[in-house]
């Protein structure tokens, strides 16, 4: 039976809804009040990304070399259990960490970056231990044969190969990031949420989502630039995107 491509059916419709939401966005006077609030979006933009900064590099640095010490033999029964704790740790909502955090650290953006830097370990921690695991035996007994020392055998062999799995966490836990840093402003922390919150609370839609788009924004275009990082530092052979 032959099949019915509906891809130029699907591409028309999202066209012509385009085309209505852009008559709908400026007859309602939508990009003048988005307009309006452009000096605080960039104002705010730039504590959104450096609290995400800060927190997600808080984050590599603990999940990537917890991941390394877990993948070692002589860890590899401890492993399942530390794993648990942190999968535990993640179901606790990030607005209770953020309450927890506030009441030993106070109000600010101390309290966020700890909260979200918990909120983000745990995917690279686990794509660290995940991808060091899934690296073939016969490139280590390779390596070992050729008289690598342990370091070596790491350095060399096993985080090329486990790097793209890495760089998957660290994207997934910078996605993570940014779109939790809104609720930062729920302990005084800065970044957009001053504009998502405070639009809830006025019922001022403009204002809520002068917060929320470049919220979305931020996202995507961090997303890419993490991209375009693994697709130079992973190397050809073990980079899906190169071959």
């Amino acid at each position: 039976m032959k099949s019915i491509n509906l891809s130029p059916y699907f591409n028309a419709l999202l066209l012509v809804t385009v085309f209505l939401l852009g008559i709908w966005v400026q007859s309602s006077g939508f990009v003048e009040q988005f307009v309006y609030y452009w000096d605080e979006i960039l104002y705010l933009s730039g504590h959104h990304i450096k609290l995400t900064l800060i927190s997600g590099s808080i984050a590599i640095l603990i999940g990537v070399p917890v991941g390394i010490i877990l993948s070692r033999p002589s860890c590899r029964k401890a492993a399942d259990v530390v794993m648990q704790i942190f999968n535990i740790g993640t179901t606790v909502p990030t607005l209770a960490v953020l309450a927890l955090s506030m009441s030993f650290l106070g109000i600010g953006d101390k309290p966020a970056i700890f909260a979200l830097a918990f909120a983000s370990v745990l995917p690279i921690l686990r794509n660290t231990y995940t991808g060091l695991l899934s690296v073939p035996a016969h490139l280590k007994e390779a390596a070992t044969g050729i008289g690598l020392t342990p370091i070596q055998q790491l350095v060399k062999v096993e985080l090329p190969n486990a790097m793209y799995v890495i760089m998957a966490g660290i994207r997934t836990a910078f996605a993570i990031n940014i779109g939790t840093v809104p609720l930062a402003f729920q302990i005084g922390g800065t970044g957009l949420g001053e504009l998502i919150f405070a639009g809830i609370d006025l019922y001022d839609t403009p204002m809520m989502l002068a917060g929320a788009i470049p919220t979305a924004v931020l996202a995507l275009i961090m997303d890419m630039v993490l991209g375009v990082v693994t697709f130079l530092i992973v190397s050809k052979g073990v980079n899906p995107n190169r071959k």
